[in-house]
């Protein structure tokens, strides 16, 4: 038995816990998904894509956990360097293009 299976209270284990977590977490990126498009500023857009990168870390991170599967917490790694790699490159293009981050 392990630490997932374990049972909090009621019948509801932590995996499940961590589920209904990793649900909230993918309603939120909806939020971050409608900034991304409507920002009405470029650092707004910049922002938000940078929130949804990390936010996607974290759900790949609380999957790996709550299905015991440790090949998830390396994706999340990836991703997580992506995201940095991304951000710094669209930090750069803006101001070459003659904005300020």
């Amino acid at each position: 038995m392990s630490l997932v299976d374990a049972p909090l209270a009621a019948g509801v284990t932590l995996g499940d816990f961590l589920l209904v977590a990793a649900a909230g977490f993918a309603v939120l990126a909806v939020g971050m998904l409608y900034r991304a498009v409507v920002g009405p500023t470029m650092q707004d857009r910049v922002l938000a894509v940078n929130v949804l990168g990390t936010n996607t870390v974290v759900i790949l991170a609380i999957l790996g956990a709550a299905l015991d599967e440790p090949t998830f917490l390396d994706i999340a790694l990836v991703y997580a360097l992506l995201n940095f790699l991304m951000a710094i490159a669209i930090s750069k293009f803006t101001v070459e293009r003659g904005g300020v981050l």
